[in-house]
């Protein structure tokens, strides 16, 4: 049996120029966040506890908590809403089509019985009210002739709904049945967000051309606005209330947040700016935030969240953070406590410790696109789509000064030879490039279609798996690749290779599903009819001591055999990331780490069957 003991959480997906929505728990002190077609619950106080919604077919924008904090309401690009419980397996309750368009925000009634969205309606409603058990309309809202970025319901009564937008209007709107009361022109650039109090008396619009504007929560007339002395100098993207309704957050393009204190005649002036660390880079734009209890969550454009004291402002935040896209690389360290290196394509590698979670990013100083990863003992070699093979010395959280060889083409497949870790190999099209530190010492064509290779640990041997599924073993002497033997079994072009830790045997899977265990000495098959993938495998891992063997799929599965038992004893970890499994390592004999399309990375408690 397999079961999960942490998931090191991704990031929430972002978008320059847009402020993105985070929901939360007072009970639980959850937060909630969206990235790709998941939604995730994460914890404040437990940052490895976190669960995912996957259901969604197409990427999710919002998600909010009902007021009881029973119930969640998600929505996606769409145009559709799904209502779901935060228990029993988020058993799910309704699911509606709301507008033509992407859904941008969305918001309980206090009394739970209505939800209103607004987004892009594409030519029909910008905004939608509706009934939560049925989907039937509540009112009509005319008033606005682009998309609406934001909506937001009077948490008490009577109720009412404000929204705002890329026609610089602000919309009020009294009911039920919901009808149209005033606009306000004040924003002259897209109004951005749109909040109500807490207690009611007061809503807050903040805008691109970096004002805030308050007005009376009853009526919808204007009242005061924020300070422009020592106020935001770039797009205001997110405002969010605190609990008691004195004070408000606002987070800005020019890298700040700011906290504001708001009077009774609606004006509002700077008590504190909280600088976010960072690089000083375009990702550190600050783009949403949430004040929850004495928790103030603050998100950057490069996904990284900061948590700060609301009762100690001057207090270092903590800062955590993870992936943005999905993670393609994966290895381990041989370190204690037990490393682990992640690299998304986006170029971003991170490094997490086991039980604690995320440690940092690796600083480097060429940020290109990662295809393969392979750590050494304080180096790591990556190969990317600039073929390149870069060789990074690492230092702590630094990477010290690259090396690089240019390979003329797109690397396929990277290993080294761990006795000797100077020497790797890559696969290209055309055949293999032996490399010696940053020498190229051949660059051999071997006359096939290269698809996955790997070299043995010594370094004396070497095996090329082709397009045509055949597995080509070599000797090498020198430079040069001698061929030993071809060995025929699979019926599709090879994924990857892999050699066991005591070097007595190496698996292979290819792209029809299947995974093959063979002897190195005798090369006959030592374990066959691993065929319980319904899709094409991307990754394949050996344990420490070299009994068991995982495969990752394209299936969203991970499947763990055991050498010496039959493959129908296998242990199998159905949907392990949604969207598919590109990367599987062991940390140790009982342990499995995997990362895959939803840029979460977990890991798997194994106890063999």
């Amino acid at each position: 049996m397999a079961h999960l003991a942490e998931t090191y959480a991704c990031v929430p997906s972002t978008e320059r120029g847009r402020g993105i929505l985070i929901s939360g728990n007072p009970k639980t002190n959850s937060i909630l966040y969206c990235n790709g077609r998941s939604v995730l619950i994460r914890q404040l106080d437990r940052p490895l506890d976190v669960a995912v919604y996957g259901e969604h077919g197409y990427p999710v924008t919002v998600a909010r908590y009902s007021p009881n904090g029973e119930w969640i309401a998600s929505a996606d690009s769409s145009g559709i809403v799904r209502i779901w419980g935060t228990h029993n397996e988020f058993v799910l309750k309704n699911e509606f089509k709301v507008l033509t368009g992407r859904i941008d925000d969305l918001q309980w009634s206090p009394d739970m019985m209505r939800i209103v969205a607004s987004g892009d309606g594409k030519g029909k409603s910008f905004v939608r009210c509706f009934m939560w058990d049925s989907g039937s309309t509540v009112g009509d809202f005319d008033g606005h002739s682009r998309r609406v970025l934001s909506c937001d319901f009077k948490p008490t009564r009577p109720f009412r709904i404000a929204t705002c937008g890329e026609d610089f209007l602000v919309n009020f709107y009294e009911g039920p049945p919901f009808k149209f009361r005033l606009s306000q022109r004040e924003h002259s650039n897209f109004a951005n967000c749109i909040r109500f109090s807490p207690d009611g008396s007061k809503f807050i619009t903040v805008s691109s051309d970096k004002k805030g504007i308050l007005y009376d929560g009853k009526t919808g007339e204007k009242m005061g606005e924020l300070s422009s002395e020592n106020g935001h100098t770039g797009s205001i993207y997110a405002v969010t209330w605190s609990p008691d309704s004195k004070q408000v957050l606002t987070v800005s393009a020019d890298k700040s947040a700011k906290v504001w204190d708001i009077f009774d005649d609606g004006s509002g002036t700077v008590n504190k700016t909280l600088e976010c660390p960072g690089t000083g880079g375009v990702e550190d734009m600050l783009v949403g935030c949430l004040w929850l209890n004495d928790h103030l969550v603050i998100v950057s454009l490069g996904g990284t969240i900061h948590l700060f004291s609301a009762s100690d402002l001057d207090k270092t935040p903590l800062s955590f953070s993870g992936h943005l896209k999905n993670v393609t690389t994966l290895t381990v360290l041989n370190s204690n406590p037990r490393t682990i290196l992640t690299g998304s394509y986006d170029g971003t590698i991170i490094r997490w410790i086991q039980g604690i979670g995320y440690s940092g990013k690796l600083r480097r100083k060429d940020i290109s696109q990662i295809k393969c990863l392979a750590a050494l003992e304080g180096e790591i070699i990556t190969a990317g789509f600039d073929n390149k093979v870069w060789r990074i010395p690492l230092n702590g959280d630094e990477c010290g000064d690259p090396g690089q060889v240019d390979i003329g083409t797109q690397p396929k497949d990277l290993s080294h030879a761990i006795d000797t870790p100077e020497l790797a190999l890559v696969s290209i099209d055309s055949g293999v490039v032996l490399l010696k530190g940053l020498q190229i010492v051949s660059n051999i064509n071997l006359g096939f279609t290269a698809a996955a290779s790997a070299i043995a640990p010594d370094g004396s041997e070497v095996i090329v798996g082709g397009q045509d599924g055949k597995l080509h073993i070599y000797s090498v002497s020198g430079d040069s690749l001698k061929e030993v033997a071809v060995l025929e079994k699979h019926r599709g072009a090879i994924s990857v290779i892999r050699y066991s830790p005591d070097i007595s045997m190496f698996a292979s899977a290819d792209l029809n599903r299947e995974a093959v265990v063979w002897d190195r000495v005798s090369r006959e098959v030592k374990l066959n009819n691993m065929l319980y993938h319904t899709a094409r495998i991307n990754c394949l891992a050996w344990s420490p001591d070299s009994s068991m063997v995982a495969t990752g799929s394209l299936d969203t599965a991970v499947i763990i055999y055991e050498i010496g038992k039959p493959p129908s004893s296998r242990i199998t970890i159905n949907n392990a990331h949604p969207g598919g499994v590109y990367g599987v390592a062991f940390a140790d004999e009982c342990s499995l780490v995997s990362s895959g399309e939803d840029a979460c990375i977990r890991l798997w408690k194994i106890a063999p069957q």
